[in-house]
């Protein structure tokens, strides 16, 4: 479903949700393991953090709660949060990388 336009909304959105202790957006980060819109007006996000501690986990997945259900055609955003597979620097984009000094 990547080809459809609320997809690219979501994509969109998530890319200006960013974890206050890193200058990266999440998506960017690689933090966005899965994006299922099969169940519209339902979405669910699979998701992950760069430390299983991440003080920010409770404001970020807000933010994406409330920043998606504005989307027009979203209803409810289910966020699960996931560790495995572990998030690693492999994970982000080049766009990220570059921007935090690993390129």
């Amino acid at each position: 479903m990547s080809n459809s336009p609320i997809y690219d909304q979501i994509v969109e959105t998530l890319k200006n949700i960013y974890d206050p202790e890193i200058p990266a957006n999440i998506y960017d980060l690689g933090l966005i393991y899965n994006i299922n819109i099969d169940k519209l007006p339902e979405v669910s996000i699979e998701m992950t953090f760069t430390s299983p501690t991440c003080p920010m986990a409770e404001i970020i997945v807000y933010e994406i709660e409330t920043r998606l259900k504005l989307i027009e055609g979203i209803e409810q955003v289910f966020v699960k949060i996931v560790f495995e597979p572990e998030w690693n620097q492999d994970c982000m984009s080049d766009e990220a990388k570059l921007k935090l000094g690993f390129l």
